[in-house]
């Protein structure tokens, strides 16, 4: 132990080398970088892959069920499937503490661009033309505003 000025013993400073270190001196294991928030498993790792992975399997398949419903029928059952399965992550992300690979970016982000995302495809679908399901008044205007 050391001393200070007021000859109050102080504590040994760390070891530098305590980390297990590569050939050139770097540290083999970087301790010091906390992992993403979401970065952790979505089930125990025991579990096969894709079960750990639940979270991001279900919106993709979503997605992809939304594009095959586009590509082989009417498109705005599928564009409301697409929609929904965003929805579904945010909702998801909110949510569940581990979502594994469904998070991006910090908790708040991810929610807000899925929500967003998913909430303007889920009101483009209900607005396409022929016989859209919901009119917004000045959206007409705002086109030939545009278009002049």
């Amino acid at each position: 132990m050391s001393a200070d000025a007021a000859g109050q013993q102080l504590p040994e400073p760390a070891l530098r080398h305590s980390t297990p270190r590569e050939p050139g001196g770097r540290p083999a294991l970087t301790t010091s970088t906390p992992r993403p928030e979401g970065g952790g498993r979505a089930a125990s790792a025991d579990a096969p892959a894709p079960a750990r992975q639940w979270p991001i399997l279900l919106v993709i398949a979503g997605t992809a069920i939304g594009l095959i419903i586009t590509a082989t029928g009417p498109f705005r059952p599928g564009t409301l499937v697409i929609g929904g399965s965003l929805l579904v992550g945010a909702g998801l992300r909110w949510s569940l503490k581990r979502v594994g690979m469904l998070a991006v970016r910090s908790r708040f982000t991810d929610v807000i661009t899925y929500g967003v995302l998913g909430l303007a495809i889920v009101l483009m679908a209900l607005m396409v033309q022929p016989d859209p399901v919901i009119q917004i008044p000045f959206l007409e205007d705002v086109i030939h505003f545009s278009v002049k």
